[in-house]
């Protein structure tokens, strides 16, 4: 017991009084004494080797949660729209590859607002969204949204339209016209293009609905109708249509992060947020060289 308490720096009445403790926990002696010493019971011998594997997984999670504390490893989940899949979240996942090399990600594909509920269920830890355009329903205060750009729709035309000629063009200057819907399901940008026709004045008249946007340039290149797409989308329009920005107050859909409140200043997501944003910022959105 002597030697015990001066390894451990206790007084010898502490050791025999957290040993004691210890029984009257474990309803069982630990201790016999043989001569003028002690020796360990069968059930005090089991105890010291589990203890000594308790320690050694204490330890182990002691040192996980260091890693994960300074981004050093871990999982980022993550789920984004296509036209931001396409454009500027892969050179923010390349930074944040680069601060993060040992981390593992899980990346997915999902429309707001499913992504949006992905993150509140803890399904995923950020997600790429359209904020509606009246302010979405979704912004409480269990999520934190940062934004990120402003994307601006463009109409575009055949070719052979006549309204190729005349530069910017108003939304109600179409009112007539045959439209190409981008946009059939419900959802943030549906309710976005929806307002800004009413806005203007009609409600479009649909030949054909696809929720592709390559395939509404070729629509509208066949001449089925006209469309207005947003400029994400427009970084390679087909060499069949025409794109013309739209005067006075066009339609904008606002792309925003999304995360879980009070996780914004965990590692991985403050480093994929900022890289985000970095990268929004410096995404120069020009108007496509087809006009």
């Amino acid at each position: 017991m002597a030697a015990a308490a001066e390894r451990l720096s206790y007084t010898p009445s502490a050791v025999s009084q957290h040993l004691a403790a210890l029984e009257r926990e474990a309803g069982v002696r630990l201790l016999e004494r043989v001569g003028r010493g002690v020796r360990p019971t069968a059930a005090g011998r089991l105890l010291a080797e589990q203890g000594d594997a308790v320690i050694d997984r204490l330890a182990a999670a002691e040192a996980a949660l260091a890693d994960l504390r300074t981004g050093r490893a871990g999982l980022l989940r993550m789920r984004f729209f296509a036209t931001a899949g396409a454009s500027f979240v892969p050179p923010a996942l390349a930074i944040f590859r680069g601060r993060h090399p040992d981390a593992e990600l899980d990346l997915a594909m999902q429309e707001p607002p499913d992504s949006v509920h992905a993150v509140r269920a803890g399904e995923a830890d950020i997600a790429i969204a359209v904020e509606p355009v009246a302010g979405s329903p979704e912004r409480d205060n269990g999520l934190c949204w940062t934004q990120l750009l402003d994307d601006e729709y463009f109409a575009i035309l055949p070719a052979n339209h006549p309204l190729v000629d005349r530069g910017d063009v108003a939304l109600a200057d179409l009112a007539q016209e045959q439209w190409v819907d981008t946009e059939p399901q419900p959802s943030p940008c549906s309710e976005i293009l929806t307002s800004s026709f009413a806005a203007a004045g009609f409600s479009p008249q649909v030949i054909v609905a696809t929720d592709d946007y390559p395939t509404t340039q070729g629509m509208v290149a066949a001449g089925l109708g006209i469309s207005l797409v947003p400029l994400l989308a427009l970084d390679r329009p087909h060499p069949g249509v025409v794109v013309r920005r739209l005067r006075s107050n066009p339609p904008i859909r606002r792309i925003l992060a999304v995360v879980r409140a009070g996780a914004q200043d965990e590692p991985f997501v403050r480093t994929i947020t900022e890289a985000l944003r970095t990268v929004a910022d410096s995404h120069v959105l020009r108007t496509p060289s087809r006009a």
